[in-house]
Order: structure tokens, then C-alpha cells, then sequence
């Protein structure tokens, strides 16, 4: 399921296999609501798959936020699911890397994301102390709030993110 793997667009054909990916990845969380809510406002995320043998192996949104304060053009990289069999097989980082290179493209000066920081430092992210996430976090998920610079690292984005409404859910902030 994970050979040939080609990465694109989403599109709405893509709904019911996001729907079992979702739960087969986070068998824990329901986040394809939250999914579906993100593509829905389509003009304001970037959605990609990995697709394999004619199958989803792979998901991540990058949604268009805001600095409270600032013109850059910051996003949010959440979530990202990979199938249970492609995982650690490269499927989730192709994923992120090509949405750098979109990202970058649209002149996105910044990223954040909430996620494991063993994982996410592979990609350049680092503890985020500029841009302060929406809602409060507790202690031990302070060192998971990372971002990173995709243009000019000097981009001095400071202030706290304004999350479209999607992700304007505290629930989605706490354990």
C-alpha cells in the first residue's frame, strides 16, 4: 500500500477514506470532524494526501492563520495522519515537506504546529517562544507548541495566533 507514492491536492472524492484513515490512525480521538470542518473552508487550508496503489496512505492540513499584530503570513501544520501500515516508511514526511514547498510558495513566513517534538525536530522545528498558541496549554505539552521559518529566518513573528474557527476549540488545546 505504500509503494509509488504520489502526493496532491485532496479533493472531495477523498472524504471517505480521509474519514477511515482518521480512524484508524487516532483510533483515541475523533479528529475527521475536525478535518472535515478544515475543508470546508477550503480557501484557507492547504490539504494534502499520499496516495498509493490507489489508496490514501497519508493526510496533513496546513491551515492559514494570523499574529495578533503582525502582516506575516503564519500557519498551522495539524493534523497529519499516516495509515498504520505506511507509517515510518517515509509517508508523513513527504506529506510535511511538500507542504513546505507549497507553503512557501504562497510566501508563508512562519509554521506551527502542537505535536511531538521527536518527531517534528527531524523537520527543523523548535521550541516556539515567539508566537503564542490560542488558548493555554498545560505544563507538560509546553515543549510540543514548536514552530519554525520558512522564508527569511529573521521574521520576528511575536504576539498570539488567531485560529480560524475550526480550531477555535479549547478541547482541541488540552488532553
Amino acid at each position: 500500500m505504500c509503494a509509488g507514492l504520489e502526493i496532491r491536492a485532496s479533493d472531495a472524492g477523498d472524504l471517505p477514506a480521509l474519514e477511515r484513515l482518521y480512524r484508524q490512525t487516532f483510533p483515541d480521538e475523533d479528529l475527521f470532524p475536525l478535518v472535515r470542518e478544515l475543508l470546508d473552508e477550503r480557501a484557507d487550508v492547504v490539504s494534502l494526501v499520499a496516495a498509493a496503489d490507489g489508496s490514501v496512505a497519508g493526510h496533513v492540513v496546513f491551515t492559514s492563520c494570523r499574529v495578533d499584530g503582525s502582516p506575516a503570513g503564519v500557519a498551522l501544520l495539524g493534523p497529519l495522519a499516516v495509515a498504520p501500515a505506511c507509517q515510518r516508511r517515509g509517508v508523513g514526511g513527504a506529506l510535511v515537506r511538500a507542504g513546505f514547498a507549497r507553503l512557501r510558495e504562497a510566501g508563508v513566513a512562519a509554521l506551527c504546529v502542537l505535536g511531538d517534538p521527536g518527531y517534528y525536530a527531524r523537520f527543523g522545528f523548535m521550541e516556539e517562544t515567539q508566537i503564542v498558541p490560542p488558548y493555554p496549554l498545560v505544563a507538560e505539552w509546553r515543549t510540543a507548541w514548536q514552530g519554525m521559518r520558512l522564508g527569511d529566518p529573521a521574521c520576528t513573528c511575536s504576539g498570539r495566533l488567531i485560529v480560524p474557527g475550526p480550531w477555535q476549540r479549547p478541547a482541541l488545546w488540552a488532553p
